[in-house]
Parts: C-alpha cells; sequence; structure tokens
C-alpha cells in the first residue's frame, strides 16, 4: 500500500512539472499569422476609398446638399439607357449626367464599369492579371478598346502591383450585382468642311 501511494505521488509530481514545462514560453504556440487575403481585402477597400472609385462608379442620388453617392449601388457602374450626343458647342470641356457615371467629350461617350464581380456585367470573368494589365496599359481588359475618361487609369498606373492586387481583391470580395452598361459610343464625324 505505501509504495502504491508513493507510485501515485511520484506520478502526480511528474504530471504537474510536465503541465508547468508545457506552459512555459517553449511550449507557446506561435501567434496565428493575419490571413493574407484578407489584408489584401483590407488593403484594397482602403485604396479604392482613397482612390475615388465611387465617384465615377457609383450612381448618385439627391441629397439635403446635392449629389451624393448611393452606397446601395455601390460599384455597379452606369444606370440608365444609352445618352444622346452632348451638345455640338459650348463653353464646356465634358459633359456627364445627374447621376455622375456617364461622361461625353471629344472623346465620344462613356458609361461607368460595374466593378462587382457579376460575370457577365462586371468584372467576374476578369483573372487577377486581366485587372492589373487593364491599369497598366490603359486598355480594356488590357488588350482592347482604351480606357476612356474620364477614368485616370494614367494616374493609377503608379500604384504598386500589390497595391493594384489589393484593389482586385476587394472588389471580387463585393457581392455580384447584374447591371449591364451600354457600350461606349464614339465621337460624331466632324461637320463637312471642319477638321475633327
Amino acid at each position: 500500500m505505501k509504495n502504491w501511494k508513493s507510485l501515485l505521488l511520484v506520478a502526480a509530481v511528474a504530471a504537474g512539472t510536465a503541465a508547468i514545462i508545457g506552459a512555459g514560453p517553449s511550449a507557446k504556440k506561435a501567434a496565428p499569422k493575419p490571413d493574407a487575403h484578407a489584408a489584401a481585402v483590407q488593403r484594397g477597400k482602403y485604396l479604392v476609398s482613397v482612390l475615388a472609385c465611387n465617384d465615377c462608379h457609383t450612381p448618385k442620388k439627391m441629397g439635403p446638399n446635392g449629389p451624393e453617392i448611393d452606397m446601395t449601388k455601390m460599384l455597379i457602374g452606369y444606370v440608365g439607357k444609352e445618352l444622346s450626343a452632348p451638345p455640338a458647342s459650348g463653353p464646356w470641356i465634358a459633359h456627364t449626367t445627374d447621376q455622375f457615371t456617364a461622361w461625353a467629350g471629344p472623346w465620344g461617350i462613356s458609361y461607368a464599369k460595374n466593378l462587382t464581380p457579376d460575370e457577365n456585367t462586371g468584372i467576374g470573368s476578369w483573372s487577377e492579371e486581366t485587372f492589373v494589365k487593364a491599369i497598366r496599359t490603359g486598355k480594356h481588359m488590357g488588350v482592347s478598346r482604351p480606357i476612356l475618361p474620364p477614368m485616370p487609369w494614367n494616374v493609377y498606373v503608379n500604384l504598386t502591383d500589390a497595391d493594384l492586387k489589393a484593389v482586385y481583391a476587394y472588389l471580387r470580395s463585393l457581392p455580384p450585382v447584374n447591371n449591364p452598361q451600354p457600350d461606349p459610343t464614339p465621337p460624331a464625324p466632324a461637320p463637312a468642311g471642319q477638321k475633327p
């Protein structure tokens, strides 16, 4: 009986010692690293806000102080029918709609793109590489027609690849919204006898 109690005491002391040693600094688990994708999404959200993407890609509504961004339609692009040609002349450089999502100028008429990840009307079919290439080249999808004003791709080209990838990660995290936009309208031909 005495040996039995001694054996139990030794076992209890050994277990306690192991628990104390196991809880020491060498056995602590490393703090979990932040998820790289989640960090990119947060960075992208920040960049989208400071790059003013909502100014052109989100329709507006009338507020107490004039037009304001309608965040219930965040980044869905132009909403409406194709616009008619702007006035032929006047003291203006560009003409826009009350939504500030379609613009007309010497380039024709441009409509803000749906930046949500909708497969058919947004950037859902765009790869990260396609998105980065579009900004780097100033070409739609990186290979086709020029990206038209007022899109400041020639300023955004100065962003790092990491920043552009973060913007893409954030845009892909948004809920997809099916919202088709008209194709850009080329400029009207110059009247006969006038230079374009």
